[in-house]
């Protein structure tokens, strides 16, 4: 009879055993902190493995005061990005604020902090605010804001101070094989100097030094420290484990026996706004294993609304489509951008010999809630719109009203947006986005029912609610369906009104201009037939070009100059194996003919991709071209019935 043993499991305290472990890495601590007078900043989250480094941190300067050694600062720094899971934020505020007590009680040289972002930084002044999208991975604008800038300002506020600074921060080895990597990859640096110390370089922060006390530890090691070990300030670190617990996808957190057994260290607490993952698995079990923590769900709907995220294909295109909807179709700085979706291309499809371009039409399926949306090619949408802004505006206040009602006493008087935020989003939307209507009041009051606690501004003759009222009928009767007559105008008379008491007026020019520029199209679907002719007219252009000489031996021996001439470098990272061709033909010591051989290869498929491109164009011309007709269609009939409504009236009142 065989017997199967079960692979001994890896943890950070098999060679020297769980007390031994903790003696000498404290002991460890003792040593780097007396090595210099270079002050510490912990990063504390208030999750398990920042928890376990403070602690370590604190018993050792504990050691250290009784041996009187305790001289230089340690500070303890939390970022609140004020969109952080009530849940986590609560704990965390009561742990800094347990930490403080304790740090007196202690005579310790620890110090806590609480850090923020700037007002113009902070998450809902930016999407509301300036119309920023929510964040995704390629315009992921969030984190540097929230949660690096605060930190980073700290730290580098204490190297101008000190000199130097060492940063304790809980990153461990077996977080991911990427985490791994990237760890040793910093401690075999050339520069990193201090290694032989424990510390290693700091890649982003000048003169700062890293220390990782728990870097070899596991998930299971940390709540082995956690549980184990009393918590220094006087705070339970069972609680944090229910916290855990209550994150966790069916509210288990169980005893790990064996490698096949899942740990609490899963759950990732995060901000409620969060788009940059499919959905907030921690805040959704929350909510799922406590009934007494439903009063989060308007937070998670809030999330709802900005997401564009779906594993359902076509809830996603339905997502992406309302998205599309609700942004400009300007950048920020009035610009069109073209985008050509890549879905469909292929080298082997022969466009010239493709499908009728009508009979794909007839094929056509658009099930989203706003059709001609999705194009496939189109112009690459900007920030929110100002009426999707207001609308969030509402719900956010809308959110925090029943927050505080259903929620518990420590929700009571908490603030999504706070009278700083409201400001700023009005001094955005009034000052810099021109626009004079100055709703933000009005939509306070009409959510809350309270009078604006904010300033108040001066009432203006030229602009007010009553002037705007009518000029806004006026464009509307001179055929305005998106309303980009009336911003124009609107913001003309802003920029004026603005400038009118001021002595200088160097930069109303200058405005003027801008904003006559971006009023210059009479509709949304207009300035989309212009910039997609235009990128079409360029890919006419580059195509004819790259028939007629693209393989001449005169053009191929200068590719690289060719193509810089035509513009078509940018075009190669769209196809991974264009851009490996041209690599290659830069890089590499072929033969003649091989290199010959790629760059007729390199020639072809950008061929082969404007030939895409115009096909694409054209399909989304013909689509607009569908969408116009239909409008039409719909604009007839409506017609009609006012037609008869109207004959039935007058026959009524004979």
């Amino acid at each position: 009879m065989t017997v199967k043993t079960q692979p001994v499991r890896y943890s950070a305290f098999n060679e020297l055993g769980f007390k031994e472990t903790i003696q000498r890495l404290v002991a460890k601590t003792k040593e780097l902190y007396l090595k210099d007078d270079i002050p510490w900043v912990i990063g504390y989250s208030g999750g398990k493995d920042s928890t376990a480094i403070v602690q370590i941190i604190w018993n050792a300067v504990s050691e250290l005061k009784s041996e009187g050694k305790a001289t230089k600062p340690v500070h303890v720094i939390s970022t609140d990005t004020l969109v952080e899971n009530p849940i986590v934020a609560i704990w965390v505020d009561r742990s800094l604020k347990q930490m403080k007590k304790a740090v007196i009680e202690q005579d310790l040289p620890i110090q806590p902090h609480k850090l923020t972002p700037k007002t113009e930084n902070r998450f809902w002044v930016n999407l509301i605010g300036k119309g920023y999208p929510a964040p995704r991975y390629k315009f992921r604008w969030c984190t540097d804001r929230l949660k690096i800038s605060p930190s980073n300002t700290f730290i580098q506020d204490v190297v101008k101070k000190n000199g130097e600074a060492i940063l304790v921060l809980g990153t461990r080895k077996h977080e991911s094989t990427i985490r791994t990597t990237s760890m040793e990859n910093i401690e075999n640096r050339s520069d990193n100097t201090r290694k032989n110390d424990g510390l290693n370089v700091n890649t982003q922060l000048d003169r700062v030094w890293v220390y990782t006390p728990v870097e070899d530890w596991t998930n299971d090691d940390v709540w082995s420290f956690l549980t184990q070990q009393k918590n220094p300030w006087g705070y339970k670190n069972t609680d944090l484990l229910g916290m855990y617990q209550g994150a966790t996808d069916g509210g288990e957190c169980p005893l790990v026996v064996d490698q096949s057994t899942p740990s609490c260290g899963d759950s990732r607490f995060g901000c409620y706004v969060c788009t940059m993952v499919g959905e907030d698995k921690s805040m959704a079990a929350m909510i799922a294993n406590d009934e007494e923590k439903e009063w989060m769900i308007p937070l998670l709907a809030l999330r709802n609304e900005i997401d564009i995220n779906d594993s359902n294909k076509d809830k996603k295109a339905n997502k992406i489509a309302r998205d599309k909807h609700n942004r400009d179709f300007r950048r920020m700085n009035g610009s069109l951008t073209v985008h050509i979706s890549m879905k469909e291309f292929s080298e082997q499809k022969d466009l010239t010999d493709s499908e009728d371009i009508f009979e794909l039409l007839a094929q056509y399926e658009d099930n989203t809630d706003f059709k001609y949306e999705n194009l496939p090619a189109d112009i690459v949408r900007g920030p929110y719109k100002q009426a999707f802004r207001e609308s969030m505006l509402r719900k956010v206040l809308q959110a925090e009203i029943e927050v505080r009602k259903y929620g518990p006493t420590d929700v009571k008087n908490l603030e999504l947006l706070t009278l700083e935020d409201l400001e700023e989003i009005r001094r955005i939307w009034v000052d810099d986005k021109n626009e004079a209507e100055d709703s933000l009041p009005l939509i306070y009051t009409e959510i809350t029912g309270k009078k604006y606690p904010g300033a108040q501004r001066a009432y203006s003759p030229v602009i007010n609610h009553s002037i705007l009222s009518q000029l806004k009928n006026f464009c509307i009767q001179y055929n305005d369906p998106d309303e980009l007559k009336y911003q124009q105008l609107r913001n003309l008379l802003s920029i004026e009104d603005k400038y009118k008491h001021q002595l200088r007026r160097a930069k109303i020019s200058d405005e003027l201009e801008t904003t006559i520029d971006k009023g210059a199209f009479e509709s949304i679907d207009n300035a989309r037939r212009f910039a997609l002719a235009k990128v079409k007219n360029e890919a006419i252009v580059k195509l004819n070009r790259l028939h007629n000489v693209g393989e001449t031996t005169d053009f191929l021996q200068n590719i690289v100059n060719n193509l810089q001439i035509l513009d078509a470098k940018k075009e190669l990272s769209k196809v991974k194996k264009y851009s490996t061709y041209y690599s290659e033909i830069i890089t590499t010591d072929y033969e003649p003919d091989e290199i010959f051989s790629l760059e007729k290869k390199l020639v072809h498929g950008l061929i082969k991709l404007y030939e895409y491109y115009i096909y694409q164009i054209n399909k989304s011309f013909a689509l607009l071209d569908k969408k116009d007709i239909e409008k039409q269609e719909i604009n007839n009939r409506n017609a009609k019935f006012l037609a008869v409504d109207t004959l039935i009236a007058t026959g009524s009142n004979q």
